[in-house]
């Protein structure tokens, strides 16, 4: 019976990269010089620290366009709110998201179900499994998926016959 799995998965090596790349490009801008501004990482979690809320927010763009230059969809980063440490520093949280949550897992269940196709879904883990008797039915559903979700990355893999 043939299937696919569907994933959300972010290249942790792209994401030390991009970091990498920020903070060589913060320390080496002029609007940076004797700034504290840097982003820290612990595995997908991620923290950019700044001298005010505008270097916050410019260190975050840039995170973003180096993000998104090097494959890294944004839709999966979640900021959280800036916080203030101590004086003028601040420092904001942001977390890079990876499998499918339960949430998200139940809608592309539900949609594919009230699209009355030929195929069943299942959460297992992180991942959401569609089965169906044909091929044709199970590209359909990739393009149901694709034009209904748009709100997280996804991508769709294994494929089997």
């Amino acid at each position: 019976m043939p299937s696919f799995n569907i994933v959300s998965e972010v290249d942790k090596q792209e994401v030390r990269n991009a970091i990498d790349q920020v903070n060589k490009e913060v320390g080496t801008r002029f609007d940076f010089k004797g700034s504290d501004a840097r982003v820290e990482h612990a595995d997908l979690k991620l923290t950019i620290y700044a001298d005010d809320e505008f270097q916050l927010s410019q260190v975050l763009d840039i995170l973003m366009a180096k993000l998104a230059k090097r494959g890294v969809d944004v839709r999966c980063l979640d900021k959280a709110a800036a916080e203030k440490i101590s004086g003028n520093k601040v420092k904001q949280e942001v977390t890079v998201k990876t499998g499918v949550e339960s949430e998200l897992a139940k809608k592309i269940i539900r949609l594919v179900k009230d699209s009355k196709l030929k195929v069943q879904g299942s959460i297992q883990g992180e991942a959401v499994r569609i089965s169906g008797a044909k091929r044709d039915t199970l590209q359909e559903a990739i393009q149901l998926i694709k034009k209904s979700i748009t709100e997280f990355p996804l991508q769709f893999q294994n494929f089997r016959e």
